[in-house]
């Protein structure tokens, strides 16, 4: 048996803008060139290439990401591994047998019961009858819809429709396994659901593709990640560096101040250099500040934001004076920063800069020069950790008890 579940071979993929006709006259020409036409390597009149020689492999058992801006090309990558598009170039080869978790409740009819739409929807997935009614209670269990299972399915509500979807298609067993952006359906609990789930059937060994925006969960299920980059192969590698590297976009800006901040990285208490952190676990910042000119009356910004929406949670300003004397007539001085991760889970990036009192005026900036996850298990939401406890106050004694699991 190959070790490659799936492989994308030099695929090039063109489109087509407006193919729209209004008359005969334009559509007669149309139909015969795409007929007489075999020439793929050139763009004709309103063509454009949405993939550009991409390749990759992908091993037996592995859970492989795909991330990418809009536009990058991620659509179209998963539409020709589920095969509902063809390559313009190249080849695609899948070993096994494939199923796409893409847009859970596709194929419900609105006025059968939930019921019947599980047997329905498992069909359209590939499932046996034997086999959909073997799961039958597992599948309505894991969806908490046991009240309203026998209810036309017109009558849920967009997130009932969406839990009974993602729980029949997350209970086929394929051998590769195709995931769009399934795991943001439902509330924040079901959504923990989902992603249990989902480290479970890599933990079974099916071929997982997670194609997403959510680089929380792209962290916690790959071990690698391609990022597309107008249609092309941007980085592929292992998912932190692949991450780092995605998040971490120099600013454009940083290069027109003549004081530089550079050799910014995170590490851990003890020195070694880090991405994933535990909640309230201490952390070091490391920069190397080269001045251009005497940095009197300045403070060290340091501005963290969450990655997925852009909330700013930490907006911190130090003062310089208490650290040294900046001169450009001073070498490079390295800095050291200490952190607490007083944060919840989710994935964070770290922006410095220099900022003159006085003048109000920016000396130095880096913008999103690194970045970290904070990995956790007490709260389904949020973004602080205030490590909340409880305790039980009896004769004016306080006896301290495990910390609050939600938050």
């Amino acid at each position: 048996m190959s070790e490659i579940a799936l492989e994308f071979d030099r695929i090039w993929k063109k489109f087509k803008r407006g193919e729209i006709y209004d008359s005969l006259r334009d559509l007669i020409p149309a139909v015969t060139k795409g007929v007489f036409s075999n020439d793929d390597r050139e763009l004709h009149e309103r063509e454009f290439w949405a993939l550009r020689d991409v390749s990759f492999q992908v091993r037996r058992g592995e859970a492989f990401a795909i991330i990418g801006a809009n536009g990058a090309g991620k659509s179209t990558t998963l539409k020709l591994l589920s095969r509902i598009l063809r390559p313009t170039r190249g080849r695609m080869t899948a070993h096994g047998r494939l199923s796409a978790l893409i847009e859970v409740g596709a194929g419900f009819h609105l006025d059968l019961t939930g019921r019947e739409n599980v047997y329905l929807n498992g069909c359209i997935l590939g499932m046996k009858r034997q086999e959909i009614a073997r799961k039958f209670d597992e599948i309505v269990e894991f969806a908490g819809m046991a009240e309203f299972i026998d209810t036309p399915v017109k009558r849920y509500s967009s997130g009932m429709y969406a839990r009974l979807g993602f729980a029949v298609a997350a209970h086929v067993d394929p051998e590769i396994l195709l995931i769009d952006e399934v795991l943001s359906v439902g509330d924040m609990q079901f959504q923990e659901k989902c992603l249990d789930r989902m480290r479970q059937v890599v933990k079974n060994g099916t071929t997982v593709i997670f194609v997403s925006h959510n680089l929380q969960a792209v962290q916690m299920l790959c071990s690698r990640t391609l990022c597309l980059k107008g249609g092309t192969v941007a980085r592929i590698g292992p998912t932190a560096e692949v991450l780092n590297e995605y998040l971490c976009i120099p600013s454009a800006s940083a290069g027109a101040f003549p004081t530089l901040i550079e050799d910014i990285s995170l590490r851990g208490e003890d020195g070694p250099l880090k991405v994933n952190f535990a909640t309230g676990e201490k952390a070091q910042l490391h920069l190397t500040i080269h001045p251009s000119e005497e940095l009197e009356d300045c403070q060290l910004g340091l501005l963290v934001h969450r990655a997925t929406d852009g909330l700013a949670v930490c907006d911190y300003n130090l003062p310089l004076s208490e650290v040294a004397p900046f001169t450009p007539f001073t070498s490079a001085t390295s800095l050291l920063v200490h952190l607490s991760m007083n944060l919840l889970r989710g994935a964070y990036v770290v922006s410095v800069h220099i900022y003159h009192v006085p003048t109000a005026r920016y000396i130095a900036r880096a913008y999103r020069a690194v970045n970290f996850f904070v990995e956790e298990t007490i709260s389904w939401q949020g973004v602080a950790h205030l490590a909340p406890t409880v305790s039980r106050v009896l004769d004016d004694c306080h006896f301290a008890m495990s910390p609050v699991m939600k938050g």
